[in-house]
């Protein structure tokens, strides 16, 4: 049986938390983080509450010495880039408030948030994820959420059973190879 190609859109479905997951509140979902993602987004908040906050104080310094403020490109630009950045700081903060921690429990015989998982679809080469948190999720590094149709349908599998997932292009099936 020869594989179907899958389309950018089946991607975003099988390995990004739905649309309606990223709509909750933050304290109505807990957010699962490796050690390593946790690092990553404190280094992230320092760097915006230091370096970021500055460059763009200074940005909007350097704009308001300019003159007239109503019609400033460059005053507005560095407003919404503001926005933008505490934004970020107010979401990092939340995230890492809320954030359990992934302890790693060695080999388990079934998959769970921070297992690596090595799948096979109908017909096509295995592949190999971690089933991290949404904050985490990086499909391309192999790194998908336990929010995610497909993250959601492995967790709790063993070696050997078959997940089916629902994408756009029809139903797509795994089998678990190897859990880790």
């Amino acid at each position: 049986m020869r594989a179907r190609a899958r389309t950018e859109r089946d991607v975003s479905v099988l390995f990004f938390a739905p649309l309606e997951d990223w709509n909750k509140t933050m304290s109505e979902q807990v957010t699962y983080l490796t050690r390593e993602g946790l690092k990553k987004l404190e280094e992230e908040l320092e760097h915006l509450r230091t370096t970021r906050r500055a460059e763009v104080a200074e940005r909007l310094h350097q704009a308001m010495e300019g003159g007239e403020l109503i019609e400033n490109a460059e005053y507005e630009e560095a407003k919404n880039e503001q926005a933008f950045v505490e934004g970020r700081i107010l979401t990092v903060e939340t995230i890492l408030s809320e954030a359990v921690i992934i302890e790693e429990e060695g080999p388990t015989n079934t998959v769970r948030v921070g297992a690596t998982v090595k799948v096979q679809e109908d017909g096509s080469r295995p592949e190999e994820y971690t089933i991290v948190g949404a904050a985490e999720a990086n499909p391309a590094k192999g790194l998908i959420s336990n929010e995610s149709p497909l993250g959601k349908a492995l967790l709790g599998r063993k070696v050997g059973d078959e997940v089916k997932v629902n994408a756009p292009a029809g139903v797509l099936s795994f089998k678990v190879i190897k859990i880790e």
